[in-house]
Parts: structure tokens; C-alpha cells; sequence
């Protein structure tokens, strides 16, 4: 297979890393717009989870820096930091959902979202890694 330019990456998995990346991200952004936000869906699930209102906007800070450290290029050791971040969202929430059995509709998409990051962790190239493998 073909490696693209400076990344090292083939082109199937530099669009899986990318496609990956780029839903995480998404869903980072929009989800954090909501939570700083406070809109009525998200208000009412977080306080039905347990959590207090203010909650939201602390954690929607956390998920748009995030998106943000994963899409700048560079700074490899901010994204792990920020990839750590996002698991411990996604497993945190489905831990809530898990709790009080509320919205177990909710659990596929949670789920999802954590492979997708799974997904983009692994994939990601030589460049955004804190530790580069050595040249084939």
C-alpha cells in the first residue's frame, strides 16, 4: 500500500483515523455547545443521572478544549491527555446510565462514541504520538 505524504499513514487507514477523528470531534463540539448551553434535553438528563446543572458547563468546556487538542496539529502529548479525557466521559456516562437505568436507549451511541475513540487512538500517525515507532 501507498503511505501519504509526511503522515506515514496508507490511505485506508488514514481515512478510518480521520473518519473516526472526525465524528469523535463532532460530537465532542456539538455536545459541549449543548452542555455550556444547558439546553433543556441535556439539563434534564444530567439532573436526572444525579448531577448538578453546573456540571454541564464544566464538562462542556472539558469536551470542546478536547475536540479542540485533537484536532491542532502537534502538541502529541495534550491529545493523549485529551483522548484520556473522552473515555472517561464516554465510560462515565454509560456507568450513569448503567446506575440508574435511566435512557438505556442511550447506551449504543455512548458505546459507539467510545470505540470511535478507541478507533482514532489507535489509528492515529506517527506524529500525534508521544512515542514514534522507528522507521520501517
Amino acid at each position: 500500500m501507498r503511505r501519504l505524504g509526511r503522515s506515514g499513514l496508507t490511505r485506508p487507514r488514514a481515512l478510518a483515523y480521520w473518519s473516526a477523528t472526525a465524528l469523535v470531534t463532532a460530537e465532542l463540539g456539538v455536545g459541549g455547545l449543548w452542555d455550556v448551553a444547558r439546553i433543556p434535553y441535556v439539563r434534564d438528563l444530567v439532573t436526572h443521572l444525579g448531577y448538578p446543572p453546573y456540571f454541564l458547563v464544566l464538562l462542556g468546556c472539558w469536551k470542546m478544549l478536547g475536540a479542540a487538542a485533537l484536532l491542532a496539529p502537534g502538541y502529541a502529548l495534550l491529545k493523549e491527555w485529551a483522548y484520556a479525557g473522552v473515555l472517561f466521559t464516554y465510560s462515565g456516562a454509560i456507568v450513569s446510565h448503567l446506575a440508574t437505568g435511566y435512557a438505556l436507549g442511550e447506551l449504543a451511541p455512548l458505546t459507539a462514541m467510545t470505540a470511535l475513540t478507541v478507533v482514532s487512538w489507535s489509528l492515529r500517525p506517527p506524529s500525534r504520538r508521544t512515542h514514534r515507532a522507528a522507521a520501517p
